[in-house]
């Protein structure tokens, strides 16, 4: 049976690729970041799904990695992945850090500790983006950057690898029926609260903004099946694309957006997100 790697498994995206694809006959090796976690996820069937602690952030998991892996794999998915968010101007270094450190150092830190293996079996890698890979939003600047770092790192690595024949592919998911949606509306709380107060003041309306599109998003939001539907397909397809977008809604609007001039781009995502026209 192939076996695949898949990181930030403990929970939303990740764990639904984990279920789905042990079920499918799939051997399943779980990143998790805790032995809670890791109980949970290997509790869904415990013949195919194994365990190793990886917060991919860390270089001694990384480095322990290799022991871990059965002796073929054929596929890593580098689903780990955080958001921070707030204004630009507020975010400090060490925010920028933890968000890139996350969503694209430690994408590539786990995929260079497999590529050995990748190489052996002629398998292939997943890096799960999203649509803020090619679109960036307001309140989202650092998670933007991050997959539009993930993105081009994914693309140069894709011809790189094109001589072994190791697929390289990006999915890109928009808003997903997870935890992350659900507990977004303290996730602005923790935004606010962590603005000073000069800034909170210039930001109010902005903030606001983001508040109000929560639950606009939650109704927009589909289900995980629909996403690992899709990782699905990258894992198995003959010849898999280079990137896949999730849903018809998400195609139509990255078509739409990159299609127009940038001053009217910036119209429609301002009042989406409730940034005022001035001050």
């Amino acid at each position: 049976m192939p076996s695949v790697l898949v990181t930030g498994a403990g929970r939303g995206i990740g764990r639904a690729i984990v279920e789905h694809l042990a079920l499918t006959g799939w051997d399943v090796i779980a990143g998790v970041r805790s032995e809670a976690d890791a109980e949970s996820v290997a509790a869904i069937h415990s013949q195919r799904i194994s365990t190793v602690i990886l917060d991919v952030t860390d270089a001694g998991h990384i480095d322990a990695l290799e022991a871990a892996l059965p002796p073929r794999l054929d596929a890593v998915v580098n689903n780990a992945g955080i958001v921070v968010a707030g204004p630009v101007e507020v975010l400090t270094s060490d925010d920028w850090r933890k968000q890139l450190e996350v969503n694209v150092i430690g994408q590539f830190a786990v995929t260079r500790a497999v590529l050995p293996k990748l190489r052996e079996s002629r398998g292939r890698v997943i890096f799960i983006s999203s649509v803020n890979g090619q679109l960036s939003s307001p309140m989202l600047g650092a998670y933007a950057a991050s997959k539009f770092a993930l993105e081009a790192g994914a693309e140069a690595l894709r011809i790189e690898l094109r001589p072994w024949r190791i697929p390289v592919v990006i999915v890109e998911p928009a808003q997903t029926d997870t935890d992350m949606w659900r507990k977004a509306d303290a996730m602005v709380v923790d935004v606010e609260a962590a603005t000073p107060p000069v800034q909170r003041a210039l930001y109010a309306k902005h903030i606001e903004g983001m508040k109000k599109l929560i639950p606009v998003s939650r109704k927009l939001a589909v289900p995980p099946t629909k996403v690992v539907a899709v990782v699905e397909e990258a894992l198995t397809a003959r010849n898999p694309k280079a990137r896949y977008l999730v849903g018809l809604g998400n195609k139509v609007q990255v078509a739409f957006m990159r299609n127009t001039p940038a001053a009217v781009r910036d119209r429609i995502l301002a009042r989406v997100f409730g940034v005022p026209g001035r001050v």
